[in-house]
């Protein structure tokens, strides 16, 4: 499994000869989006900086688009969608937090979760996980010390900050994490096998 990051939300995850595209940033959005085919496209959030399916359909691939709670099976990949909030762009609004499988290896991203108070159908359901996507930042989202509860709370052996166009956000996250090592890396690849022995290890991804 390989992971890139493309700025904001937006995360490419290839695996195989399928691609999954997570939070997509849209054109009409002020980030920068990337173009590339998606199998599948997971949107967390009904906002521009979120919601770029049309970035990510591109020559013979036209993603499976998933965009809300609930339990989804295509191409052999099971993913669930939990319901939860969030306030960035400044309304209240549905947020949804995803996990996926893969490889013998769960995904759980976040989206642009607000709060620290997951719903009881998440916290019972959220478990296992080997990556963990947390947004960072004070717009609506988790702030660096919230960030870093969640993280707590949910026990994965990776965790994945995102979100942040403030390096200083970034940096708090990193401090309350204890991690003196921001350094970026280009991308992330994984084996099962080298999940092994890892408890919460924060990796930071170059966009």
């Amino acid at each position: 499994m390989v992971i890139t990051y493309h700025g904001g939300e937006a995360f490419k995850v290839v695996f195989g000869d399928t691609t999954l595209a997570f939070n997509p940033v849209s054109k009409d959005s002020k980030l920068k989006s990337a173009r590339f085919g998606a199998d599948i496209a997971l949107v967390s959030l009904n906002h521009p900086d979120m919601n770029g399916v049309e970035q990510v359909t591109h020559g013979e691939k036209k993603p499976f688009v998933i965009s809300g709670p609930g339990e989804y099976e295509t191409q052999g990949i099971f993913v669930r969608g939990f319901k939860s909030s969030s306030t960035h762009g400044g309304d209240e609004r549905l947020n949804t937090i995803y996990t996926v499988s893969l490889e013998g290896m769960n995904l759980c991203f976040l989206g642009a979760l607000d709060s620290t108070k997951l719903s009881g159908d998440a916290k019972e359901k959220l478990e296992n996980i080997d990556v963990l996507f947390v947004p960072v930042g004070d717009d609506g989202v988790l702030s660096p010390k919230e960030a870093h509860d969640v993280s707590v709370e949910l026990e994965p052996k990776i965790v994945i900050p995102m979100h942040a166009d403030d390096s200083k956000k970034l940096k708090d996250f990193l401090k309350e994490e204890g991690e003196r090592n921001g350094k970026a890396i280009d991308k992330l690849t994984l084996k099962r096998r080298d999940l092994e022995g890892k408890e919460g290890e924060v990796i930071v991804l170059s966009a």
